[in-house]
């Protein structure tokens, strides 16, 4: 079975219509995501609608659901001072431009979805997706967390040996296999932070075993940032996506 994941588009609807054709061209058994699809760029109700259409099921990641039930912020860490009076000025843009129909929809997401890939008439490996962590959707799962962690992590989500859990929220990919269970993050579709503009995705594969890989796909980052200058979100947004959230010292 082979199963595309995508997280944390944050609201870049030219980033996930790429994604979505790429994924397409891999013809996977199924495809989630697993939230942020809000925040950051100015397409919050294309980004839920064009899933929506596509019938991609997925959960909620902290944005979806502070946006969705009008929370006071995203949940969002910040680097500085400056990233932080950001964020506040993208949390109150994206709750005045999603639209009510939106954030009901959003309200609806589920917190975790868990996947059988033999079937649940049969014991076998489960998938687990979750936004952050299996306790919350606002902590972040670094690839630097230890063994312990993602242990705690495993017990917590209820795994054994042979299941996968995915995650994004870090917008960095990576993957590693701990006890016999793979711990995947999904990288960021909307918002890259790892130096590389372009949108990333997963593609799970189950064949008596786990094989995970971290797929990028190009898309119109200057359309993108076009489109935030001449919003009212913070424009240094435009060159984080074009540098793939590595943006050197006075280039923004």
């Amino acid at each position: 079975m082979r199963i595309a994941l995508l997280s944390d588009i944050h609201a870049n609807l030219p980033a996930l219509d790429a994604v979505l054709g790429a994924i397409a061209a891999q013809q996977p058994d199924a495809t989630y995501h697993l939230g942020d699809l809000v925040g950051y760029a100015p397409w919050p109700n294309e980004v839920v609608a064009r899933l929506r259409e596509a019938g991609v099921a997925g959960i909620a990641g902290n944005y979806d659901s502070t946006v969705g039930f009008g929370y006071k912020h995203c949940g969002c860490q910040y680097e500085d001072p400056v990233q932080e009076a950001q964020s506040h000025e993208s949390f109150a843009w994206t709750l005045a431009h999603t639209s009510s129909e939106a954030k009901a929809w959003l309200r609806t997401l589920p917190f975790r979805l868990d996947v059988r890939v033999q079937g649940g008439h049969q014991s076998g490996p489960s998938m687990v997706l979750v936004h952050g962590a299996p306790t919350l959707n606002t902590l972040y799962w670094r690839e630097d967390r230890s063994d312990d962690f993602c242990r705690q992590m495993a017990e917590r989500a209820g795994l054994k040996a042979g299941d996968l859990i995915a995650f994004g929220h870090t917008h960095v990919p990576w993957h590693r296999e701990v006890d016999g269970i793979h711990f995947v993050n999904t990288g960021s579709v909307g918002r890259p932070k790892d130096g590389d503009p372009r949108a990333g995705w997963i593609l799970a594969s189950w064949a008596d075993g786990w094989s995970v890989a971290v797929h990028r796909v190009t898309y119109d980052v200057e359309r993108v940032a076009a489109a935030i200058r001449q919003s009212t979100l913070p424009h240094a947004f435009a060159a984080y996506l074009q540098y793939g959230g590595k943006v050197p010292a006075g280039a923004a």
